[in-house]
Parts: structure tokens; C-alpha cells; sequence
């Protein structure tokens, strides 16, 4: 602490420095030729170029100086000459340090190395750093710096821009496969007077004007399905949602989800939609259909397959694998302690199928790295979904399991007003007041046969860009206050 408060001390000295020499340390603006990425891909000998960056690297020469300025488009090695800069333009130079902002003229050449490198004309202080950027920057042990400083991450680490680069292409493909596919992007509330759409735990909030308890959303089905009954036939919303809930590996309580609704459709055709979906965006952002997922020493852990077509498997049949073809002709405390010889911790007020979901999580969907579609799922799991004509037990929908975790629910949706009503209630229990009566009436004016899904967009790109921890693919992901 005392040797960086020294260097911030050194840096304030050169910042009085420049105001003396009538160079102002913070400047307000200065016209580019593109970015550096843009740059480099203009580069052509001789051609004169302007660029702005961050200085991450300074090798001195003597007389001569070789920096590496960075945008988080690239990397642009300039060259800085006293000879050509003059003695004037030098002595500021001689005021800059690792972390100070710049912008720079100057004319394209290749080094002998085969370097494009633009020789410096002239240069302008665009914003001088009062504190250094950490100098080794992989061998810190405490990763939370990271997530707390993630300005500093993306400056040092290009493991974490390459990351947050491809989760722009993901968002930016998604948007561009659904609407070639006639999906229209809406927007639906995030304050909600009933948080609906999935069973969570949500942020409460109030307004004042109205004197009204307000909930952040845990999911926007309830109204993007209000847009069925409206004449809207394909619709989408990529959407921040919330839960106040645990954070964990895969866990953030706020995060990032697509949800799409497609009337006249079934699970079936909406798990084709997705299937297709995936693959388009592992060919955009991964490169291909096999994504490598790494430790951090960069060793391969294992290889995911995302090859078509993927493999569809029933719920039931799936825990009879797993937990012996007996499971669900064993009495309820049968099943428990089984559960519980097989380390999957029961609690007394579990319901029945809560056991098997447990046991399936941990058994199944833990264990499931390459892509499956597990169908005919229990009724109670999924209360705004379509029971299934053969077996009222059973609902027609799919969870799509990669990776170990579970990427995307969809299912054939329930339109009868009566149905979801009596579903809606059994959820409730005692707590009533948690019916949203708005959409129960919407429903109630008829809404169309659809299929619809939920596509969790932090952890598809875990998925697609071997990310450990759903930390790493959000850019400021919620932390435990920073004790003192």
C-alpha cells in the first residue's frame, strides 16, 4: 500500500507537471480513424491514421520508444521517435505512464517483425491515470478483485474480453435468429403488482405516489403471453430478471433471459426452434458444434458435443436409469431413503415429487454434459404448462440439459382459463393473493394453442465460451459488500 501510495504521489507531481506546460492531463475529445480494431483493418503502408487508446505497454528504445495502446477492439503498436516528435512534444512524453489514455497521428509501416506499426507525427494527453494497473495481474489469488474491479479485468485480462466480446455476438445473433424468423422484440414490465412466471422468491420495492407494494420480475411469461391473447403470434423479450435468492457458481440474482412465445406451436417445434437456436450460436460465438471447456491452467477438462439431431428422453425413464427401474413403485418413504442413500438431501416438508425432482437434479441433469431434451415431465413442476393427452399425470414439456445444468424449459403452453386457474392454486396454497387475476382474465378472452421457452443467456455462455463460474460472463455481478 505504501509503495502504490508513493506512485500515486508521482503521478499527481506529473500531473502538475503537464498543467505547467499548458498541457491539460484530461483532455475533451479527439476525432479517430475508427477504432484500433478498425485500424488495423484500414493498415496499409504509408497511409496516415489517427487513434486513441490506452498505453498498456512502453519498451524504451533510448532515443526512440515502442508503446502498445488498447481499446477493447485490439492492440496497436505505435512508435515514437524524438527525432520526429521534437524536443517539445518529447518532455510531455516524458510524462506519461502505463494506464494514461493518448491519442496519436501518425503514418502506417510493418516492422522487421512484421508488426503494423504506426510511426507517430504527433500526440495528444487525452486522460492521465492517478493509479497504476496492476502488474501481474495473473497471479492474483483473490478473484474477487476481478469481479470488483471489472474495469481493471477487462484492461489486463484477455481472457475476460474475449468472454464479454462473444457474449455481444450471442445477444446480438439471438436477436437477429428470432426476428428471421417473423419473432417481434417487445418489451414487458419489470415492476409488477404480482411477480408471476415462475416459483421464486422476488425483491419487493415500493411506490410511493400510488402507496402500492411493488416486485421486481422473476419471469415476464405472464405478460408476453397477455400479447398471445392480443393477436401477437410470435414475440420475444430478451429481459433482465430477478430472485431473491442464492448466489452460487450458476447463480446471480439478477440475470439475463430470453423468453419467446409462438402461437399454434407445440413443445416439439419449439424444441426444434431451440436446438437450432443453440447450434446457429455455438457456429457464431464458439466456432463450431464442439465447444472445449478448460481449467484455469488452460488443460482441457473435456469437450462438449453439439452435434445434431439431440437426444430427446423422458423424464420417468431417466430417474428409473439412474435411481433403478423400482423408483416409482416404491412407497414415499421408500423413495426418501433411497433419496438419501444416494446423498440427495431430503427435507420433511417435501413433497413427494420434490424427492424425485431432487434426486433427478442431482442424479441426471449433474451428470449430463452433452445436449438432451427431457420430456413428459411431472405436472406439479410446471403449472403453466399443457397436460399431456395420454397421461393427465404429465405435462408436454422439455428441459433442455447441457453441460450439467438446465439451459432452456419449453412446453406446449395451458390455454384453458379453468385449468391454469386450479394449477395456479394448488402453487399458491394458502397464499392467494399471489394469483395474478389480470392474466387469469386475459386468459379468460381465449389465447391461442403455443409453444413457448425460456433460454438462460449467462449460462449459455458458460456453455459456449468454457466459463466456470456464471461471475465471469456478467459484468458486474453482485458481490458481499467489501469488508473493511
Amino acid at each position: 500500500m505504501e509503495e502504490e501510495n508513493e506512485l500515486i504521489a508521482l503521478r499527481r507531481g506529473k500531473i502538475q507537471a503537464l498543467h505547467a506546460r499548458g498541457t491539460a492531463p484530461f483532455g475533451s475529445g479527439f476525432e479517430t480513424s475508427g477504432s484500433i480494431g478498425e485500424v488495423r483493418e484500414k493498415f496499409a503502408e504509408g497511409l496516415m491514421m489517427r487513434v486513441a487508446g490506452r498505453i498498456t505497454a512502453h519498451r524504451d528504445m533510448g532515443k526512440s520508444h515502442f508503446l502498445d495502446l488498447r481499446d477493447a477492439s485490439g492492440r496497436m503498436q505505435v512508435y515514437v521517435q524524438a527525432k520526429e516528435l521534437g524536443a517539445d512534444a518529447m518532455d510531455t512524453f516524458a510524462l506519461l505512464d502505463l494506464g494514461d489514455f493518448v491519442g496519436i497521428e501518425g503514418s502506417c509501416f510493418t516492422t522487421k517483425t512484421g508488426e503494423p506499426t504506426l510511426k507517430v507525427h504527433s500526440l495528444q494527453v487525452l486522460a492521465k491515470s492517478l493509479r497504476p494497473l496492476p502488474e501481474k495481474w495473473h497471479g492474483l489469488t483473490d478473484v474477487e478483485t476481478r469481479y470488483r474491479q471489472r474495469y481493471l479485468d477487462l484492461v489486463t485480462n484477455e481472457r475476460s474480453r474475449e468472454i464479454f466480446a462473444k457474449r455481444i455476438t450471442l445477444l446480438r445473433e439471438t436477436r437477429r435468429f428470432m426476428e428471421a424468423r417473423g419473432f417481434q422484440e417487445v418489451e414487458t414490465p419489470i415492476l409488477q403488482a404480482v411477480p408471476g412466471g415462475a416459483a421464486a422468491e422476488p425483491f419487493r420495492t415500493r411506490h410511493k405516489a400510488l402507496g402500492l407494494d411493488l416486485y421486481l420480475r422473476i419471469a415476464p411469461e405472464l405478460y408476453l403471453k397477455r400479447l398471445l391473447v392480443g393477436g401477437f403470434n410470435k414475440v420475444f423479450e430478451v429481459n433482465r430478471n430477478f430472485r431473491n435468492e442464492g448466489i452460487s457458481r450458476r447463480h446471480n440474482p439478477e440475470f439475463t433471459m430470453l423468453e419467446a412465445y409462438w402461437a399454434y406451436a407445440d413443445y416439439e417445434k419449439i424444441a426444434e426452434l431451440v436446438e437450432e437456436l443453440i447450434c446457429h450460436l455455438a457456429k457464431q460465438v464458439a466456432g463450431g458444434l464442439q465447444v472445449e471447456h478448460r481449467d484455469a491452467e488452460g488443460n482441457l477438462k473435456r469437450t462438449l458435443n453439439l452435434g445434431r439431431p439431440w437426444r430427446r428422453a423422458r423424464y420417468r425413464d431417466l430417474v428409473c436409469e439412474a435411481a433403478g427401474a423400482d423408483w416409482f413403485g416404491l412407497t414415499s418413504e421408500g423413495r426418501r431413503a433411497k433419496a438419501r442413500e444416494f446423498g440427495v438431501e431430503i427435507h420433511p416438508q417435501m413433497a413427494d415429487f420434490e424427492v424425485t425432482q431432487h434426486l433427478f437434479e442431482k442424479l441426471v441433469e449433474e451428470k449430463t454434459f452433452d445436449p438432451v431434451f427431457v420430456t413428459h415431465c411431472p405436472k406439479e413442476l410446471v403449472p403453466l404448462a399443457k397436460q399431456n393427452l395420454e397421461d393427465d399425470s404429465l405435462v408436454d414439456v422439455f428441459e433442455l440439459i447441457i453441460n450439467g445444468q438446465e439451459i432452456a424449459p419449453g412446453y406446449t403452453e395451458l390455454n384453458d382459463p379453468f385449468v391454469q386457474r386450479q394449477r395456479l392454486l394448488e402453487q399458491a396454497g394458502e397464499e392467494t393473493q399471489k394469483l395474478d387475476e389480470d392474466f387469469l382474465l386475459a386468459l379468460e378472452h381465449g389465447m391461442p394453442p403455443a409453444g413457448g421457452f425460456g433460454l438462460g443467456i449467462d449460462r449459455l455462455t458458460m456453455l459456449l465460451t468454457g466459463a466456470e463460474s456464471i461471475r465471469d460472463v456478467i459484468l458486474f455481478p453482485l458481490l458481499r459488500p467489501k469488508s473493511s
